[in-house]
């Protein structure tokens, strides 16, 4: 007797002498038990590939059709009417705090229109976020989800190899800079996949991250090789397999000195410049300390999200007292080329610790999935913990490239960090959900699905 529900994998159900004369009985349960659930999902996907893979800007004709205002308007509506929005989890709770303080900041700030467009950025990464926690809600979207991110930087990849520049595919990805932080933070993706795996999908998830690694090459960013080098050394620290995983980056920096041409590396021999009048890095040191006053002028709250380079030209002169302060020239206008030097006069002690209160939060999170499937693994040695363990892993990795390249890009509005928060918390629900299922000795079930198979 087979029955077969929902979304969920099936799952065996032994029966004890006495029971279902057939033996076994194959079922499967899914949470809300609602076949429009992979509507939303679906939604959550095909926006994904429209803000990373953006083809409305690659096909003629299709921008006009405004896909991602309609689907994320579809994805508001989905959250709304699902019957299990519920606002819950520390994350969510500080997201609609940094929100709140976003609004109050409309009607003050000096520019009011860039506070509003920043404002509408952040409430949509904030659907998205909703979304990731409340549709990615089983093992097997979760596998989903995976796969279609993976799929998704493929593509930028291979746009990214075809133009040659170093350039991504447009909107906050168009920056080589900006392009190359959203690399570093797939990198550890494929990385602990292929630790994951044997054969044949090792070697299938190491020829992605040489992919991802090329394009980094041809991006020659600074700031975004500093954050690759943290990513990279981050991947050998947090993993026990040092020899293997030694051996990986042995062949990662093997393939770099292959294909990497003489502009790369001097570019990053540049990097000691930075801290001179000869290397950009000097601008960068100058609008920080610009935008340090501007945080000690507003601490608590800060001037506003998207209002630094509108309030730059005032603590500029303050400070310098010249209009032409930086070689002859004023700065004003340009964003802080940091996530830190936004956060500390944006949105002053308020945004900051809200901020990292979340990646505190992700961490603690990422920590309790790591610890929760070691020890499924020591219990019964089962690889699709072993792939939760090793994605939690990609996470962290990807959260620390993320934060040492922001040192040096102005990414806090971007997407990213956002949406791999919904991956952490997404995942732990998931997580939490396998451990809290109940089991008894006349119903012991065993998982026939596969994680990323």
């Amino acid at each position: 007797m087979a029955e077969l529900r929902g979304n969920e994998p099936p799952i065996y159900y032994r029966k004890e002498a006495g029971g279902d004369p057939e033996g076994t009985v194959l079922s499967r349960r899914q949470p809300f038990n609602r076949k429009d659930a992979r509507i939303p999902f679906s939604l959550l996907l095909f926006y994904l590939l429209l803000e990373y893979g953006r083809p409305q800007d690659q096909i003629p004709y299709l921008s006009v059709l405004h896909l991602p205002a309609i689907t994320i308007v579809l994805l508001l509506l989905s959250v709304l009417f699902s019957g299990k929005f519920r606002i819950k989890g520390t994350q969510t709770f500080l997201f609609l705090g940094l929100l709140g303080l976003m609004v109050v900041h409309g009607p003050i700030a000096v520019n009011n229109y860039w506070a509003l467009m920043i404002f509408i950025t952040m409430t949509i990464n904030f659907i998205v976020f909703l979304s990731l926690i409340l549709f990615v809600d089983n093992q097997e979207n979760y596998e989903k989800l995976i796969k279609v991110w993976l799929v998704i930087h493929v593509l930028l990849a291979v746009i990214g190899i075809v133009k040659g520049s170093g350039r991504g595919i447009g909107g906050f990805l168009g920056d080589e800079n900006d392009f190359c932080m959203t690399m570093n933070m797939i990198i550890p993706f494929p990385f602990f996949l292929a630790l994951s795996e044997v054969g044949k999908k090792r070697i299938f998830y190491l020829g992605l991250a040489l992919m991802f690694l090329f394009v980094i090459i041809l991006t020659q960013s600074r700031g975004g090789f500093v954050g690759l080098l943290a990513t990279i050394i981050y991947c050998w620290l947090r993993t026990k397999k040092k020899v293997l995983s030694a051996l990986l980056i042995a062949l990662f920096a093997g393939f770099v000195l292959l294909v990497a041409p003489s502009s790369y590396w001097n570019e990053v021999r540049s990097i000691q410049e930075e801290g001179t009048s000869k290397g950009t890095g000097a601008e960068r040191i100058y609008m920080w300390g610009i935008g340090w006053h501007m945080f000690l002028d507003h601490p608590i709250m800060g001037v506003g999200q998207g209002n630094f380079p509108w309030v730059f030209k005032k603590y500029e002169y303050e400070v310098t007292r010249s209009d032409e302060p930086f070689h002859g020239r004023s700065v004003a206008g340009r964003m802080a080329h940091s996530i830190y030097f936004t956060l500390l006069p944006e949105l002053g002690l308020i945004g900051t610790m809200l901020f990292l209160g979340m990646v505190v939060m992700n961490i603690k999170d990422l920590n309790y999935i790591k610890k929760s499937m070691k020890h499924k693994i020591k219990q019964k040695g089962n690889t699709i913990e072993s792939r939760y363990y090793h994605l939690a892993l990609a996470l962290e990795g990807s959260m620390i490239g993320y934060l040492v390249s922001g040192v040096f890009i102005s990414i806090l509005y971007y997407p990213n960090f956002w949406f791999s928060m919904g991956f952490v918390v997404s995942m732990k629900n998931v997580v939490m959900k396998s451990i809290n299922e109940p089991t008894t000795s006349s119903d012991k079930r065993v998982s026939v699905s596969r994680f990323l198979t």
